[in-house]
């Protein structure tokens, strides 16, 4: 799997191809089952967050494994992500990260959202009054700190704009290594590709297939006509088209599912290839925002407008 790699700014490699770990349902049991068959199928990137309640069974998991002799920690890679209400102290949130995990270090924590909730919300869906003014410099500067404690080997954001990228480059003494965003072919990504790829940011793509299976998301990725055709023109299914359309852009993909069927269906995207003809066919596709569609965009009485208001300089 070592051929299935990216190199980030700071040296480091970082698997092309990560598992993640959130569950609405947050069963231990289950997601420590899925990461060890995800293992033996060859993945080495597990995404997890504080607010997906995930870490305990990820560190377990992975424990376990490397003392069962199936993979060995350096050839592990954990992302985690600094929650909105602990902006005020990187350096605790990601220690207390590390304790969930049982874990010495993660090799990339990042910047969960560009806002700050206040000290106690624990949630992942705020309401209006939740929001406090964020003070980015100071964050990122805790974020610095988590590196040159080795806390962590990589540090990077998550669902950052253009704007709050170059905003961020103005203070910071560290570069990120990785932003994380929503990516598919039907929401491309090409203004924050190109000024991510001018500053070496790696972008890392979530909801890779559109996010089928959750409440925000949709089918209509791997439903397309043209990911359909491009599929059967391959003997390949859908999900792995959208997967390597996504790989083919520079970009990692973060796949989440815990069904074995599927997780070997995303895997063998890395065997796909797709031709210039099929690349040219996905660029026709219409763009919608899924992740910020009518769940989020067109309710005006959303507690998340707030976020909204950020993306409004196009991500």
């Amino acid at each position: 799997m070592r051929s299935y790699q990216t190199m980030l700014n700071n040296g480091e490699t970082f698997p092309i191809i990560g598992m993640g770990t959130y569950s609405g349902e947050n069963d231990r049991e289950t997601t420590e089952r899925a990461i060890r068959t995800a293992i033996k199928m060859g993945y080495r990137h597990f995404d997890t967050a504080k607010i997906y309640g995930s870490e305990p069974a990820v560190g377990n998991a992975l424990r376990r494994a490397i003392h069962d002799g199936l993979v060995e920690r350096e050839d592990i890679h954990v992302t985690s992500k600094l929650w909105s209400s602990d902006h005020h102290d990187p350096v605790s949130a990601l220690q207390q990260t590390l304790q969930r995990l049982g874990m010495e270090y993660i090799d990339m924590y990042l910047v969960h959202w560009p806002v700050a909730l206040k000290p106690w919300v624990d949630y992942p869906i705020p309401a209006e009054e939740d929001f406090e003014e964020l003070d980015m410099e100071n964050t990122w500067s805790g974020m610095e700190r988590c590196l040159e404690m080795g806390l962590c080997r990589s540090i990077g954001v998550s669902n950052f704009s253009s704007t709050k990228i170059q905003d961020l480059l103005d203070f910071s003494c560290v570069t990120p290594a990785v932003n994380q965003v929503e990516m598919h072919p039907m929401w491309r990504q090409r203004k924050l590709r190109a000024v991510c790829m001018e500053y070496g940011i790696h972008v890392s793509a979530y909801s890779p297939l559109g996010g089928p299976g959750n409440a925000w998301g949709t089918t209509s990725v791997v439903d397309h006509p043209i990911i359909q055709s491009i599929a059967h023109k391959h003997n390949a299914t859908p999900a792995q088209v959208a997967l390597r359309w996504g790989l083919s852009q520079g970009a990692s993909v973060i796949v989440k599912s815990f069904n074995t069927r599927r997780m070997k269906e995303n895997i063998g995207a890395l065997q796909l290839k797709l031709d210039e003809w099929d690349l040219h066919d996905i660029n026709k596709m219409e763009e919608r925002k899924i992740m910020r569609g009518d769940w989020l965009s067109n309710d005006t009485t959303s507690p998340y407008r707030t976020v909204q208001e950020l993306w409004d300089d196009e991500i």
